[in-house]
């Protein structure tokens, strides 16, 4: 039973290339991974839909490193993860948890809440949002500069999941 259960891992600092056509990730250990599309700027949080895989990545300035961050995994082994520097935070139902200054991870039950102020995290702050049906990306950004790009022309806090998405 106990070989189920995951601890928190400490991030390391990964390589970011933050393209026209999505986010590429290089792990510490040399593989990388692409977040395609670019992603929706949602003002101040973004939650989850239920089940579905919930990355964290801040960059520094100047957008070419970060810390990568999986919340509530518990598929991912812990040397795996130590290996490739993408850390992993467990919140408890009804918890939430400091993961970079300025940038928090809410468990809602089935749902995860992420909020950020990119100016304390002195970076940019992506969600990625995921499952074997596809994935969705975001951009945390300050209140007012969300600039009406969400397509729904809401400018309410994105919830991810639904016939949103893609």
């Amino acid at each position: 039973m106990s070989e189920n259960l995951r601890n928190d891992v400490a991030p390391d600092t990964v390589q970011v290339d933050l393209t026209p056509d999505g986010i590429e990730v290089e792990y510490s250990d040399g593989r990388s991974v692409f977040y395609h599309g670019v992603p929706r700027k949602a003002e101040g949080a973004v939650t989850s839909a239920p089940g579905k895989d919930v990355h964290i990545l801040v960059t520094d300035p100047t957008e070419t490193e970060g810390v990568l961050v999986y919340v509530n995994d518990r598929s991912t082994h812990d040397d795996i993860l130590r290996d490739s520097g993408v850390g992993r935070v467990i919140v408890d139902r009804g918890e939430t948890e400091s993961i970079f200054p300025g940038v928090e991870a809410t468990n809602r039950g089935y749902r995860t809440e992420v909020r950020a102020d990119p100016e304390t995290a002195m970076g940019r702050v992506f969600v990625f949002v995921e499952d074997e049906m596809g994935e969705a990306s975001f951009e945390i950004v300050a209140p007012g500069e969300g600039g009406g790009e969400d397509e729904g022309g809401r400018d309410d806090t994105p919830t991810i999941g639904g016939e949103e998405e893609t």
